[in-house]
């Protein structure tokens, strides 16, 4: 019983919970980015690359039941779309920093030191004589 109990204290602590969401927005987020790459970027590129389909783009090795096909138009596609992600989660992280900067409060200045041990007993010495 206590691997159960366990189990439950680790899977409701906070930064697991956290990790869970941002994987489900992540899913999310990536398929909206490939939708971006696929169904708009590309197009746009393939316009200004003369009308080529990238998700085509690919070489042949060998012939028959032997063959092996290189697909490096979904190459070059995935990795635009890696590179968009990467971007957006750039940005936001540099957003967040930047909140997280001005939440800070400014540092208080120091207190002013006072006299030290010494100084204070010079003081009183010096208040005794003239008296």
């Amino acid at each position: 019983m206590g691997f159960i109990k366990e189990f439950k204290e680790f899977a409701m602590k906070g930064n697991v919970m956290d990790m869970a969401v941002g994987v489900i927005i992540g899913g999310a987020f990536g398929k909206i980015v490939s939708s971006l790459v696929d169904d708009i970027l590309m197009p746009l590129v393939g316009v200004i690359t003369g009308n080529v389909d990238f998700t085509k783009l690919e070489f042949a090795f060998g012939e028959g039941d032997m063959a092996a096909t290189l697909k490096y138009g979904t190459f070059i596609q995935n990795t635009v779309d890696f590179l968009i992600v990467a971007f957006c989660i750039f940005l936001m992280l540099k957003g967040i920093n930047k909140l997280n900067k001005k939440k800070e409060e400014p540092a208080e200045p120091e207190a002013p030191t006072g006299p030290t041990q010494e100084e204070l007993l010079a003081e009183i010495r010096d208040l005794l004589k003239a008296k």
